[in-house]
Formats: C-alpha cells, structure tokens, sequence
C-alpha cells in the first residue's frame, strides 16, 4: 500500500466522524448527558488525528497521483481547503480535550465549552464538503463542474437535433 491509497483509506474518518460527533453533541447537550458529551468530545478529537494522518498521507502521496498525469492545480486546491478544514479541526480538537477536562473536574463554564464545540463542528462540517469534494474531484472526472456542464451542454444540443 502506497502513501496515495494509504491517503484514500484515512481521508474519510474526519469528514464523518465529525457528523456522528456532531449528532452525539447535540443529543448529549439536550439530555445533559456529559457521558454523551465526553464521546462527541473523544470523537472530534479522533477525527483531528486522522485528519493531520490524511494531510500527512495527502502530502506523501502527491507526488505519485501527479505522475499519473493529474493536474497540479486540482492537487493544489485540494490540499489549500485541506489546510483550511484541518486548522479549524486543530482547534476543534483542542477545545474536545479542554471540555473533557471541565467535565471531569466538573468545571462550572462546561456547558458554555460545549456550545463552542459544536459551533466549531458545524463550522468543520460545512468546511469538510469543500475538501471532500475537491479531493474526490482528482480521479472523479465526472463529478468536476466542467464535466457537468459539458455533459449538460452536449444533452441540450442532442434535444435540439
């Protein structure tokens, strides 16, 4: 296994992780579970680690994907929102492992944490569909908005013959 598929197996555990993450936040908020929470918590904080493993992976493995004739801009601009998605993801790891410290310690301002986790989880969430797509776009030439627009165009001009 090379760096590329190796990248291609570890890129989707952020992307949902976050969405379990976020359900369990959310249902542990409702609930006052702090078990709940301290899982979204540990969740979020595992989908951190996979995402600096896939931008790692992502790294190593460009230089293969860009040998088999992809173009460097398509790379590129993956890797920019993938730099973006993961800086959010830093803090949204971060801010995981201080909220499981006040609820441990029982921290009055736990709860104001929480909210400020899944505002950033939300924030990773939206920010994930950009990197996802972008990355999916490198070998899925028909996902690419030129090949819809170009199958779209070619549809209307065989309606009109």
């Amino acid at each position: 296994m090379n760096d590329a598929h190796l990248h291609m197996v570890v890129n989707h555990f952020p992307i949902i992780g976050l969405f379990f993450g976020i359900g369990i936040l959310l249902y542990g908020i409702i609930r006052k579970n702090t078990t709940l929470i301290n899982t979204a918590y540990s969740i979020f904080i595992i989908c951190m680690i996979m995402g600096k493993i896939s931008m790692f992976t992502g790294e190593k493995g460009e230089d293969i994907v860009e040998n088999l004739g992809i173009s460097h801009d398509l790379i590129h601009e993956h890797e920019e929102l993938a730099e973006g998605f993961m800086k959010v993801m830093y803090a949204l790891g971060l801010t995981s492992i201080l909220g499981l410290y006040f609820n441990r310690k029982k921290h009055p301002k736990a709860i104001f944490l929480a909210y400020l986790v899944i505002t950033l989880s939300i924030i990773s969430a939206v920010l994930s569909k950009s990197v996802g797509t972008s990355g999916g776009e490198i070998r899925h030439t028909e996902i690419r908005e030129a090949s819809v627009n170009t199958v779209n165009s070619t549809e209307h001009e065989e309606v009109g013959k």
